[in-house]
């Protein structure tokens, strides 16, 4: 297997005044340098070099796998802001030195180039207009129904490339940015085998648990379909998708380099990815529950079907989603990106219950997932949403471990006990507003008071849904938001990967008909994501309070996860008058469509049969002094509340309250009002479905 010399990049991350961080992986080391250029239109477009030095720092992640953090600074003069500009880069060893035109990124003839019309370099802005377009978006499976909404923002860049009140200034991506738990059964054991390329060797798994030395266990871990007893039970991860799930730290980077770019789909051609299923299955390629004996005989023939069946439907979606896949890495590499995890991008159900979180630290094969999840996520998208964040010794212990990989010893223990109890993953994006992420996975709050719940006659203690945040987390986010250049008073972004106001109607059938099963023995916990900021009454609440102690003067709150888009708008009054007016909007997912089959439906009747009321009516409710939220009727809060709240869903321009069609959603942002669309890709262009423009209340 010939790697590409670049396996990913660039990917334009940090911005501001004062430095421009890029993002580049690639299978060779290299001396990095960099240049920023001003562009000038009049009378002819020319580019002018800013007066700038370089700074680069490399992780060798393994034997062929570098990367690779190149921070532009000014010598003199701050970068210019509102004006676009454009920079090189030059990768240089003993033999040769190379810039992005070496690899046919600027030639704009090839429908690969990362260049926007006639722009000579991959160009960007930094935004300090009252006026802003951002782009955000979560959840990307590769194999999902559907095109992929992200050739859609960058058709919308490219509309707009020359011209900087209308171009986007920024992309964030809220999280599921890889499913590491669904891998489709077409890309598995490629990525399994490019893993091992990248790193140079396979980790020790068997050292983690001596069952893996075992058959069927040492055979089917190789194998299509062949990791989901492995991974329920020796791992104790509970996602229902597990048959390929990511394990070993080159298989979470494989699946990262080939989400982000095009480069290695060539390679994975070569490798037999897009063979039919007939083939895969002759070579035997693929793990069988039932072996094809007399004794199982239909059901092996039942299985197989199964198997044919999801190859087939995976082939064909894999197909449509590398086809665009340039489009993707183009954007990236013009649009500084921010990026924060939810559960996917290291398993579905991570930290859903302290039970999950205890019962996955005591087993060492899922500790060891985790941790290179996580390691795979700073790698790949946390080192560049704030550099600075993450100190000298946080890289030189997860260095330690990637030297050798061996699970024995002082490196490995300090690698799994740094990645585990980190807890600055959040972060404050320099964008206008300012941009705080929040991290709902690392900072929950598990309650261990015991819930009443009935179903019919059954009266039973339930597990209580954990706070997203819990109050040392808020607390260590206060100090960053306060260590920031924001102040009160001013517009604030919050990403929350989960939104805080989702659907109503969706939120109350789980919470009123569906979590009372878990009395039964029914794992819906697990099976439905139960995971809305609603389902835990104090974590609902800090938020609020949270938001209520930094002021500011208007809250936009971008969310993705549910696999839905929607705008809804808040407005909360408090007991001494103050008011708080919360704007969430939210776009999921990006690619992958999953309203469909029988819960699909069941949850698409009761959105559409309660819509037009929704639609038509505000709604109501107030916090009591004993802290309880109560749905009110207009005009009916009592005296003695803490805050009570106006809620309004809007609608989009064909009058419906959500979208569930693959889409990305750009926000714009000026003084005085903000228009949230919902950008969509079908093939051949990019379709827009606006929600209703909102005029912002006075400061």
């Amino acid at each position: 297997m010939n790697l590409p010399t670049l396996l990913s990049g660039p990917i334009i991350r940090f911005t501001n005044t004062k430095q421009v961080c890029i993002w580049l992986a690639t299978s060779q080391n290299f001396e990095i340098d960099a240049n920023l250029y001003y562009f000038n239109s009049e009378p002819v477009l020319t580019t002018q070099l800013l007066e700038t030095k370089t700074q680069v720092e490399t992780i060798h992640t393994g034997k062929n796998l570098y990367i690779h953090l190149i921070t532009i600074y000014p010598k003199v003069n701050p970068l210019p802001t509102d004006q676009l500009l454009g920079y090189n880069l030059y990768l240089s060893n003993k033999f040769e030195t190379l810039d992005l035109k070496s690899f046919g990124l600027l030639d704009q003839q090839n429908p690969h180039a990362i260049v926007y019309e006639d722009l000579p370099l991959p160009s960007f802005y930094i935004n300090t207009d009252s006026k802003n377009k951002i782009l955000y978006g979560s959840c990307r499976k590769p194999h999902s129904n559907g095109e992929d909404a992200l050739a859609s923002a960058d058709i919308a860049t490219e509309e707009h490339c020359m011209d900087v009140s209308e171009r986007p200034s920024s992309l964030f991506l809220m999280g599921d940015q890889i499913y590491a738990d669904d891998i489709p059964d077409p890309l598995s054991q490629f990525i399994f085998q490019l893993g091992e390329q990248l790193i140079g060797e396979k980790e020790e798994l068997a050292g983690l648990d001596h069952r893996l030395a075992m058959e069927p266990f040492q055979t089917s871990i190789e194998l299509i379909h062949g990791r989901q007893f492995i991974i329920n039970h020796f791992a104790k991860f509970t996602s229902n998708h597990a048959a390929n799930h990511l394990i070993q730290f080159g298989e979470y980077a494989a699946m990262y380099l080939l989400t982000y770019s095009p480069q290695l789909w060539e390679l994975a051609k070569d490798c037999g990815v897009f063979d039919p299923f007939e083939q895969v299955h002759a070579n035997g390629d693929i793990y069988f529950t039932y072996p094809n004996n007399n004794c199982y005989k239909s059901e092996y023939k039942k299985e197989l079907e199964q198997h044919r069946a999801r190859y087939t439907e995976q082939l064909y979606n894999l197909y449509t989603f590398h086809q665009n896949l340039y489009r993707g890495r183009r954007l990236l590499a013009n649009t500084p990106t921010y990026m924060i995890f939810d559960d996917h991008d290291i398993t579905d159900d991570w930290n859903l219950t302290i039970d999950w979180k205890n019962n996955v630290w005591n087993s060492s094969l899922g500790r060891h997932i985790v941790s290179n999840g996580l390691a795979a996520y700073w790698t790949f998208q946390g080192w560049g949403n704030n550099p600075w964040t993450f100190t000298n010794e946080f890289k030189t212990k997860i260095e330690n471990y990637f030297q050798n990989l061996s699970i024995q010893g002082k490196a490995y223990e300090e690698y799994v006990n740094l990645l585990w109890q980190f807890d600055r993953w959040h972060f404050i994006a320099p964008t206008n507003p300012r941009a705080i992420f929040l991290d709902t996975r690392t900072m929950r709050g598990y309650d261990p008071q015991p819930q009443p719940t009935k179903v019919g006659a059954l009266i039973e203690e339930n597990i209580r849904s954990p706070q997203l945040i819990n109050n040392s987390g808020w607390k260590k986010l206060s100090q960053t938001l306060s260590r920031s250049s924001w102040q009160s008073n001013e517009k604030l972004i919050i990403v929350s990967p989960t939104p805080l106001y989702g659907i109503g109607l969706i939120e109350s059938v789980l919470h009123e008909y569906v979590y009372p099963l878990r009395v039964l023995g029914i794992s819906v916990q697990s099976m439905l994501d139960f995971e809305a900021w609603k389902y835990n009454d104090e974590g609902f609440k800090s938020f609020i309070e949270w938001l209520a102690k930094w002021e500011p003067s208007h809250c936009f709150i971008l969310s993705g996860d549910v696999h839905y888009a929607s705008s809804v708008r808040s407005t909360i009054e408090f007991v001494n008058e103050t008011q708080l007016e919360i704007l969430q909007f939210t776009s999921s997912p990006m690619c992958n469509m999953s309203f469909t089959g029988m819960w699909g439906f069941l949850m698409k009747k009761v959105v559409w049969l309660n819509a037009l009321k929704r639609k038509r009516e505000n709604i109501y409710r107030h916090c009591d002094d004993g802290g309880q939220v109560v749905l009110d009727e207009e005009d009916a809060c009592p005296n003695d509340y803490k805050w009570r709240e106006q809620i309004q869903y809007l609608s989009t321009e064909k009058g419906n309250i959500i979208d569930i069609d693959n889409n990305i959603g750009l926000l714009e942002i000026q003084s005085d009002t903000v228009q949230n669309k919902l950008l969509k890709y079908y093939g051949t262009g990019k379709l827009e479905n606006h929600f209703k423009q909102i005029t912002l209340s006075d400061s």
